[in-house]
């Protein structure tokens, strides 16, 4: 039997979690829309985890976290930390490369502090819970911006804004109308791949209060958002949480007709929704269009996919840097002089996972991130029937993100690196909880 798999001992499960931590967690995501404030949040809660961990390990017990819960939490979080850190060696800029490393074990003990908001059943579900919860105000906020212009959400954060410091959340330069952004905000376009990776958590929620038509009711409505939110990656994003949740609840039958409506809901999108019908229009060129073309229905990936690859190819032990593809960029431009598909000014990031991790953490970051996979796939094949089932949210969350058949956000930036790593410490904590 693996080490990682859950002690069912009940003399060991008397204590175990933090009935706060669940509300660190909680408050982190609420804040996103404010990434300054979540960022404050998640470094007290580093802080508090700290003092709590070392109090409760010197009183000797695991009280918070189960050992196989410490174990792979700490685990996925070297796996994505340490390629960092070799990335840094011979970076472009070392020490600021460094510093950014060492910046970033700041997750360390969050992580641990998230995966103990999932230690015990209670705290579970008052995660899960709270971010299937989160997940519907921020999707009946974006469904009132579809209808009356405006995110009421986001108008009343950036009054606050203004009040306090005499500007609003977003430069007035920055603002983009061309698709839907909700509480986020229209110069922070991830509304759709935010509620997309958090989607599980919604619907797990609304299955198991209301059955299969809560089910039904709670995808429509944020397969609604997603799709006039305007990101492709998000829409593949969410076809897998509906693919992937929807079968064990409804059956291929019923699934198929969820399919089916929602491919009438996107035809209908695409003759009102000139957002929609754009995105749409663009990714049909791709099949019959010629190589430039293809790029320019990809909004410029294939420019950057080969920059990437070239980098790779250039620094394929421990690539150019965790975050140094915007340097690297114009050196590995495969169409160096010519106005690029996004407008101006070089690649910030690979686009791709993959070619992220090649490109920026080289052959060592593929082989550490490929080695926590292993790890968490280990965890779920000998883990129990009862905790593939408690922890099949947070799985399915973190399964659909880091997809690699997609486009993704950057990995080592501040925003998706803290949800993935967020949805990883979800993983371990409730697939690893001490059973009574």
């Amino acid at each position: 039997m693996s080490t990682l798999t859950a002690n069912p001992d009940p003399t060991h499960a008397q204590a175990h979690g933090w009935r706060w931590a669940p509300w660190w967690v909680l408050a982190f995501v609420a804040l996103w829309p404010a990434p300054g404030y979540a960022e404050g949040v998640m470094v007290l809660g580093a802080l508090a985890a700290i003092v709590k961990l070392l109090l409760a390990r010197f009183r000797g017990g695991m009280q918070l976290l189960s050992g196989p819960a410490w174990a792979l939490t700490s685990v996925l979080f070297f796996a994505y930390w340490l390629p960092e850190l070799f990335s840094a060696v011979d970076a472009a800029d070392q020490a600021r490369a460094l510093k950014e490393s060492l910046v970033d074990l700041r997750y360390l003990p969050f992580l641990w502090l998230v995966a103990a908001a999932v230690a015990g059943d209670r705290a579970r579900r008052i995660t899960f819970v709270g971010l299937g919860v989160i997940v519907g105000i921020w999707t009946i906020d974006a469904l009132l911006q579809a209808g009356f212009g405006a995110s009421p959400l986001f108008s009343g954060i950036d009054r606050i804004k203004h009040a306090i410091s005499g500007h609003g959340m977003c430069p007035v330069q920055n603002l983009a109308q061309d698709r839907l952004s909700g509480v986020l905000g229209p110069c922070n376009l991830k509304l759709g791949l935010v509620l997309a990776s958090l989607a599980p958590f919604a619907l797990y929620a609304a299955a198991r209060r209301f059955g299969a038509i809560g089910w039904i009711v709670a995808s429509a409505a944020v397969g609604l958002v997603v799709l006039m939110a305007g990101s492709r990656a998000s829409w593949i994003t969410y076809g897998l949480v509906l693919l992937l949740s929807g079968w064990r609840l409804l059956g291929w039958k019923k699934l198929l007709g969820v399919f089916a409506f929602g491919a009438v809901v996107m035809a209908a999108l695409v003759v009102f929704s000139p957002q929609v019908r754009d995105r749409i229009e663009r990714t049909t060129q791709a099949v019959t269009a010629d190589q430039e073309g293809v790029d320019v229905a990809l909004s410029g990936r294939t420019r950057i996919w080969g920059a990437a690859a070239c980098m790779a190819r250039q620094h394929p032990l421990n690539g150019v840097g965790a975050r140094g593809f915007r340097e690297q960029f114009t050196a590995c431009d495969p169409e160096s002089g010519k106005l690029p598909a996004w407008g101006s000014g070089p690649a910030l990031h690979a686009h791709q996972i993959l070619l992220e991790i090649l490109s920026e953490t080289g052959a060592i970051g593929l082989l550490l991130w490929l080695a926590g996979a292993a790890m968490a796939w280990r965890a779920w094949r000998y883990a129990s029937a009862a905790a593939r089932e408690r922890a099949r949210p947070a799985m399915l969350a973190l399964v659909v993100t880091v997809f690699p058949f997609n486009t993704h956000l950057a990995f080592y930036s501040t925003f998706w690196g803290g949800l993935t790593l967020m949805l990883a410490a979800l993983y371990a904590g409730s697939l690893l909880a001490r059973e009574r």
